[in-house]
């Protein structure tokens, strides 16, 4: 399998590392983004959380965030220098 090819959602990591991830939105377009998965280990870091901050999120705005439900991801080698 060629290292960049879009692999199930399922199987990727959930550990908050960011990835690409590839969705549809409401209006059936197809979105690529980088998301990250929000655990709930991770969230309890932070006093003002709750369940439905469990899940996928991305930017879609450069100050908007939004959860997502993703249906694969890719390699995120071509866009490391996004990360900072």
């Amino acid at each position: 399998m060629e290292e960049n090819m879009p692999q199930p959602i399922a199987t990727a990591p959930k550990d908050g590392t960011k990835i690409t991830v590839h969705w549809t939105d409401r209006d059936g377009v197809e979105n690529t983004s980088i998301a990250q998965y929000r655990a709930p280990e991770h969230l309890k870091a932070f006093a003002d959380w709750n369940e439905g901050d469990v899940g996928w999120w991305a930017y879609i705005e450069s100050d908007i965030q939004q959860r997502i439900d993703p249906h694969s991801w890719s390699s995120r080698d071509e866009v490391e220098e996004d990360e900072g």
